[in-house]
């Protein structure tokens, strides 16, 4: 019965290693795929948004280095919302929907703030 129970122990751990190392591999490959991007952050209590000055399209915003977050706060605003001109390098990943809105089927993972502007430009990223 011992032996029965190691066996069982040493199953669900190698279970465990093999997921982990999955999800590892995983995410070294969205690492690798760093992009830089261009749109209008938005920063709340309940939403941290990017749309993108290309195509429009919204994605959630993860804050991995934990410097946009800090940097929008920076700039002073009186009231959450107020969109933001920025330039991040990051990834893209399927969105968590346990703790994101459904909303958001991607989310773009921050990995360097380049830049972050009150003021918006003229083009694709003007309101």
């Amino acid at each position: 019965m011992k032996l029965f129970k190691q066996a069982i122990v040493t199953v669900v751990l190698l279970g465990v290693a093999a997921t982990a190392c999955n999800r590892n591999d995983k995410a070294e490959g969205e690492k690798n795929n760093l992009k830089i991007v261009k749109g209008l952050y938005t920063f709340g209590p309940e939403m941290k948004s990017i749309t993108l000055c290309e195509d429009t399209r919204e994605f959630w915003v993860a804050d991995s280095v934990k410097r946009l977050e800090l940097s929008y706060s920076n700039l002073g605003f009186e009231k959450p919302y107020e969109p933001v001109y920025v330039e991040l390098e990051g990834y893209f990943t399927k969105t968590d929907t346990a703790t994101v809105a459904a909303d958001f089927d991607s989310t773009l993972v921050v990995t360097k703030v380049i830049k972050i502007s009150k003021e918006i430009p003229d083009g694709p990223c003007a309101q």
